[in-house]
């Protein structure tokens, strides 16, 4: 009796772990996604490369994971960063060097301050 007691509760607890890394998954992606739209990258794949378990802060007990994802500058290329995160908390995220796009690949600007008004051509760069 008692035996099935604490294999229910270790089941338990081992689907919690499981459950909170699912969790660290999505928010690492999330996270991957932002920081690649600020440095204007493509993000390609995120990969968790390991995980341990994690004692102190204000859980107690959580993960600490690292994660590895790739992203390109142009569609051709493939570059990869790193991000950390302990529990639900991202630790740090670490770009390699990666050169940044052609002038001409580079987003180009929109609006009235860009020299002919909203309604020019993106590919001849002519006026309307």
């Amino acid at each position: 009796m008692m035996s099935d007691v604490i294999l229910i509760l270790a089941l338990f607890v081992l689907a919690a772990f499981f459950w909170q890394l699912r969790q660290m998954a999505e928010l690492s992606r999330v996270f991957a996604e932002r920081a690649c739209q600020k440095q204007s990258v493509q993000l390609l794949a995120i990969a968790m490369i390991h995980a341990r378990p994690s004692f102190g802060g204000h859980t107690g007990v959580c993960w600490k994971a690292k994660f590895m994802f790739e992203f390109s500058t142009d569609g051709m290329d493939q570059h990869q960063g790193q991000l950390s995160m302990k529990g639900k908390q991202i630790q740090g995220i670490e770009w390699p060097v990666f050169p940044e796009p052609e002038w001409n690949d580079a987003p180009l600007s929109q609006g009235k301050f860009d020299g002919c008004g909203a309604q020019t051509s993106c590919n001849t760069g002519k006026c309307h």
